[in-house]
């Protein structure tokens, strides 16, 4: 069977999404009962990038959406490493850091464009190219557990 892909060749999901774009319970599974993110939730610069919260790109302000949907898509790429997939874990992470760099392109003070929320952006953007790269290179097996889990805000945040 051939999976569904949109224009760009990425492959697409059939399941059923949530207004947000979360993924909805298949028909005939159970509840695994974890609470869902309310539709409504909305949080604050620092509270966002403290949870991190899956969904904060899609409610946050417009002019924020590249950066915290390439933060997204930075933790969807470690997660892909975690779980072995290298060549989802490369492309997620060059994604992410892309994204994250529309963002700093447009920011509107070098506060914003440096550390937003106390993210240290180019240290962030810094770890995730040279993991792409070493995962492009020499794949997963010479990766250390601790360079799959980068620092996203400063120490003194």
């Amino acid at each position: 069977m051939t999976r569904d892909r949109d224009p760009a060749g990425r492959p697409r999901n059939a399941r059923p999404r949530d207004a947000l774009g979360r993924p909805l319970d298949r028909a005939g599974a159970q509840d695994a009962g974890e609470a869902r993110i309310p539709d409504d939730l909305a949080l604050a610069g620092p509270d966002t990038a403290r949870l991190a919260d899956e969904a904060s790109w899609k409610s946050g302000p417009a002019h924020e959406r590249d950066l915290w949907q390439g933060l997204a898509q930075v933790a969807v790429g470690l997660t892909h490493a975690h779980r072995g997939n290298a060549r989802g874990a490369a492309t997620l992470l060059s994604r992410g850091a892309q994204r994250v760099r529309a963002y700093q392109a447009q920011a509107a003070s070098p506060s914003d464009r440096d550390l937003p929320y106390g993210i240290d952006l180019a240290a962030f953007l810094a770890a995730s190219d040279d993991l792409a790269a070493r995962i492009e290179r020499d794949g997963l097996a010479g990766i250390p557990a601790a360079d799959l889990r980068p620092r996203l805000t400063t120490a003194a945040s």
